[in-house]
C-alpha cells in the first residue's frame, strides 16, 4: 500500500512542522490534518491519538540523528568530527525535527516521557559506542559532554542566541574530549 504509506509519511511530515511551531500542547490533530490536506478522522486512521502521532514524529526525528551517528567511524577526533557534521546536517536540512527533539523532554505526559527517555538513551548509547570504537578515553563521560554540547548548540540556534556559545572551535573541543586521561 504505497499510497497509504506515502499519505502516512505526509501526515508525519506536516505534524513535525505543526508540533515544532505550536509545541505539543497547542498542536492539534485538526491542525495537522488541515496542513496535510486530509480529514481529522483520516489522521486517526493511522494514529490512535495525538500521543501516538507525536511519538511517530519523535521517532522520525531521532532516527535521522541516529542514522547520521551510526555512519560516523574512525579515531576519536574523526568520529567526533563526523558526528558533529551529521548533527549540523540534520540541523540545516531538518530544523523542525531538531526543534521537536529539543522540546520533547519537557512534555510531562507519561507515555511520551518514557518514549523520549528511551530515544535519548539510544542516542547516548550510540555516541558511547562510537567513542569506544574510536578509542576515546572515558567514552561515557565524553558522550555525555557531546550530547550536552549538542543540546546547547540547539538552544542557541533555535533561540538565535549565538552569544551563549562560549565553546572552543570543534578541533580544540575534539582534542579535549579525545585526549582526556
Amino acid at each position: 500500500m504505497v499510497v497509504r504509506e506515502d499519505r502516512k509519511e505526509q501526515i508525519i511530515d506536516k505534524a513535525v512542522a505543526i508540533f515544532a511551531e505550536k509545541g505539543y500542547y497547542k498542536a492539534t490533530t485538526a491542525l495537522v490534518a488541515r496542513a496535510a490536506g486530509v480529514t481529522q478522522p483520516y489522521v486517526f486512521h493511522f494514529f490512535a491519538n495525538k500521543e501516538e502521532l507525536f511519538k511517530a514524529v519523535i521517532d522520525k526525528s531521532i532516527n535521522r540523528i541516529y542514522e547520521g551517528f551510526m555512519k560516523a567511524e574512525g579515531s576519536g577526533e574523526q568520529v567526533l568530527g563526523k558526528m558533529a557534521a551529521a548533527f549540523d546536517e540534520v540541523m540545516a536540512s531538518n530544523r523542525d525535527e531538531i526543534v521537536m527533539v529539543m522540546q520533547a523532554h519537557a512534555i510531562s505526559e507519561p507515555v511520551i516521557r518514557e518514549h523520549v527517555r528511551e530515544k535519548f538513551r539510544l542516542i547516548h548509547e550510540t555516541i558511547v559506542a562510537n567513542f569506544e570504537k574510536g578509542g576515546v578515553p572515558d567514552a561515557r563521560n565524553a558522550a555525555s559532554q557531546f550530547l550536552a554540547t549538542g543540546l546547547l548548540l540547539t538552544v542557541a540556534e533555535v533561540l538565535q542566541l549565538p552569544e551563549i556559545l562560549c565553546l572552543p572551535d570543534i578541533s580544540e573541543y575534539s582534542a579535549n574530549i579525545t585526549n582526556r586521561k
